[in-house]
């Protein structure tokens, strides 16, 4: 097939950029004019050399089945200017018929061919099963001593009551969470920051924060007690403590895989920038949770336009409420994808959402598509409500996400029905993306 010739939208393509100067500088390299022997391939290719301030122009390739990207400019950012720009010239104008690539594209392409062939060829290394379950065993301890830790802390903070916890400040948790990330339990040290930070945020934290506070203790009686617990329980707590899946465990399922929502968070302290992308299974029916992570000051590498589709592996971790998935191998370039997913009421979205929590109680949201819906919005907060009248789910925006795409939802609408998909949880629905009836062009609202 070639997937070279079905080309992306330009908001497809804008998605893809690092950060909103990078979109705005991307923009600028958008029509032919600093371009020069630009082209495409059959497999799934496009390159082109680009004018730049010296006398050697950037020359820019980009693997369309990644997406991956490469390009001769000092940028830093993955993908630079000069790769949106060639992407967005390919999508508003197309790049020719398939040809040849040139010699200095086919080299980088070639390079990540062979390296694919050859992760997918290196046999495991042996293990020593002997020597894992001695770590296993001693990190077990030592989550174990940290858990008990928690439990005399969640005690002493009960005991003594909330009322002082506004005047007590931050520090003495991001101390808790500092130990048990000694106690090699990262995800309660997450779980402890994020409680660290309710007194400050407004009207009704003591409600909030006893809610945590027991959800955190629930954690904690689930690790102690975990080798009585059943599969996949046991595997959601070793999860949600912050062990990682054992990799032998994955489920691996090929299918086509529709590009729901993307978008990016960072975490307290601005070290780590999380990237999530939601895909849903066209042949399946499965949700998959993919994530990808950047390190200070650059951004996550994995970026899939949302409305694409790609046929690829998906490798399903035990726990993570059946979520979270890797991408293995892919079989063809992303491609746009010319319908809505099939949405459902409000009423069904609150019953899948209460089914996952019987397997995961620390899940705070569910994705789920809603439609056909009508956004409503009103003094008390916005909402979502059936076509049909008969239910609404209150709208919430979370750490910016949906906010700014409130009013772009409702002018999409306009007044009428539309398809969204988002993260329902017990506090509302977090709107991520949107599809007008009749219309299979998304729109991201995250």
């Amino acid at each position: 097939m070639t997937e070279q010739g079905v080309r992306w939208t330009a908001e497809q393509v804008l998605t893809l950029a690092p950060d909103d100067a990078s979109r705005k500088a991307g923009g600028k390299f958008g029509g032919a004019g600093p371009w020069s022997q630009t082209g495409g391939s059959a497999s799934g290719a496009v390159w082109g050399l680009c004018k730049g301030s010296g006398s050697t122009p950037y020359r820019t390739v980009v693997d369309l089945t990644g997406p991956a990207y490469k390009c001769s400019c000092p940028s830093r950012k993955f993908p630079c200017k000069h790769a949106l720009g060639l992407l967005l010239l390919w999508a508003a104008e197309g790049l020719g018929e398939p040809a040849e690539a040139p010699d200095w594209a086919a080299e980088w392409l070639a390079e990540r061919t062979a390296k694919a062939a050859a992760r997918t060829a290196r046999p495991a290394e042996p293990a020593d099963p002997e020597a894992a379950r001695r770590r296993s065993e001693r990190r077990a301890a030592r989550i174990g001593a940290g858990v008990t830790e928690l439990e005399r802390r969640l005690a002493d903070l009960l005991r003594g009551g909330l009322a002082g916890q506004e005047q007590a400040g931050y520090g003495v948790w991001e101390e808790t969470a500092a130990r048990m990330v000694d106690a090699q339990a990262p995800g309660l040290a997450a779980r402890v920051r994020e409680l660290g930070t309710i007194p400050s945020s407004g009207a009704g934290w003591p409600g909030r924060m006893l809610e945590e506070c027991g959800l955190l203790h629930l954690l904690d009686r689930a690790w102690l007690g975990v080798a009585g617990l059943p599969e996949p329980l046991s595997a959601t707590v070793r999860t949600r403590v912050g062990l990682p899946a054992a990799a032998e465990g994955a489920a691996a399922v090929r299918d086509r895989w529709l590009v729901l929502a993307q978008y990016d968070s960072v975490s307290a302290d601005g070290r780590l920038t999380t990237r999530r992308i939601w895909l849903q299974g066209l042949e399946s029916g499965r949700t998959a949770l993919v994530m990808d992570f950047g390190p200070p000051g650059r951004p996550p590498q994995l970026a899939i336009p949302v409305g694409l589709v790609l046929e690829a592996e998906a490798r399903f971790r035990p726990g993570s409420a059946g979520l979270r998935a890797d991408l293995g191998d892919r079989y063809a370039a992303p491609a746009p994808h010319r319908r809505p997913p099939a949405g459902m009421s409000a009423g069904a979205a609150l019953d899948g959402y209460g089914t996952a929590l019987r397997e995961d109680p620390w899940l705070e949201s569910w994705p789920v598509v809603l439609g056909p819906v009508v956004p409503i919005p009103g003094e008390l907060g916005w909402q979502l409500a059936d076509a049909d009248g008969k239910d609404a789910l209150p709208v919430r925006t979370a750490g910016g996400r949906g906010a700014s795409g409130l009013w772009q939802l409702a002018a999409l609408s306009g007044g009428g029905p539309v398809t969204v998909f988002g993260e329902c949880g017990h506090r509302g629905f977090v709107p991520l993306t949107a599809w007008q009836k009749g219309t299979g062009e998304p729109v991201s609202l995250a």
